[in-house]
């Protein structure tokens, strides 16, 4: 008799434990999350308009906030000044010299040959009256580089009236085309800021923070307005190191809510490779010294529609 009731006591306690295995499914603590994007001050300009409250649904496009565009709008007027000047200076490149120009270097060229012709006249007579030591030398030197100075002066106006009627060269239009797109693109870069000070919803969406208020100066780069996209959040979970090699990218699981009697559908569709901490609000008994994995968890189900952000959750994998 004793050996008979030892059996079934025995038999009992391992029945019961085989149930309490199966019933306790591998799980991973975390939290529900939406995609969130962060729109950046483009410039440090003063907020002079907020449209927008925290927690208001927008629509893409949406106009949030708005900056004072003195500053951007005088740099963006200046810098298309100089891009219509670089415009204005390729034309003239491209259209070569003007008649009038090329009739007064051709003017200046024979007023230059006038006073060659006369500068070695005066050499050529002088210079035999040097010879007979009828005039000073210095005189017949003088004349004689009056004469060779009167000449360089014909090159040289020559060599310019030669330039103006071969018209410009291609280098120096090419290098004014150069020139004419980079201010173009100065221009357009300070236009894409002054657009940029009207800041407007990329995705439909609800207003999650707005960190400054009206009348403060962001830095640039800083966040303007974050937003929460997508119909419906994820959970973001940490799978203790014990249960890794069990969950793959596709798997199905339960996703419990607090509040929420039946569970959630849902599919792991990221699990990162390289483990981390487990963080505090994610400690399971013993996981405090085990090492976890970040993954995702898409829910699938419809009724996973407008649930606010950061529920705590539980998910739940197929038991082996």
């Amino acid at each position: 008799m004793r050996m008979g009731s030892l059996r079934h006591r025995l038999c009992v306690l391992l029945v019961a434990s085989l149930c309490a295995c199966a019933a306790d499914a591998p799980q991973a603590l975390g939290t529900l999350e939406y995609e969130r994007i962060a729109l950046p001050a483009p410039a440090a300009e003063r907020i002079v308009a907020i449209e927008v409250r925290e927690g208001e649904r927008v629509e893409a496009g949406q106009l949030l906030l708005r900056l004072d565009d003195d500053g951007v709008g005088a740099s963006t007027r200046a810098l298309q000044a100089q891009a219509e000047g670089r415009r204005s200076a390729l034309e003239e490149l491209e259209a070569g010299p003007r008649e009038e120009a090329i009739a007064q270097a051709r003017a200046r060229l024979a007023a230059v040959q006038a006073q060659a012709r006369e500068a070695s006249a005066y050499y050529a007579r002088l210079r035999p009256l040097g010879e007979r030591q009828l005039v000073a030398a210095a005189d017949v030197d003088r004349a004689r580089a009056v004469a060779a100075d009167a000449g360089a002066q014909v090159r040289a106006a020559q060599a310019a009236l030669d330039e103006l009627e071969h018209g410009t060269r291609a280098e120096q239009v090419e290098q004014g085309e150069a020139a004419l797109r980079a201010a173009q693109a100065q221009a357009a870069a300070q236009e894409a800021v002054l657009d940029k000070l009207e800041v407007v919803a990329p995705r439909a969406g609800r207003v999650d923070a707005l960190p400054y208020e009206l009348g403060d100066q962001a830095p640039v780069g800083a966040p303007l307005a974050i937003l929460l996209v997508g119909d419906a959040p994820h959970a973001r979970v940490y799978v203790p190191e014990p249960i890794r090699a069990r969950v793959e990218v596709g798997d199905a699981v339960r996703v419990l809510i607090d509040g929420r009697g039946q569970p959630l559908e849902g599919r792991v569709r990221m699990i990162r490779g390289e483990p981390s901490f487990t963080p505090y609000y994610a400690l399971i008994g013993e996981d405090a010294a085990r090492l976890s994995y970040l993954a995702e968890i898409e829910l699938t189900g419809q009724d996973a529609r407008g649930l606010p952000a950061g529920l705590p959750v539980r998910v739940e994998f197929d038991a082996p």
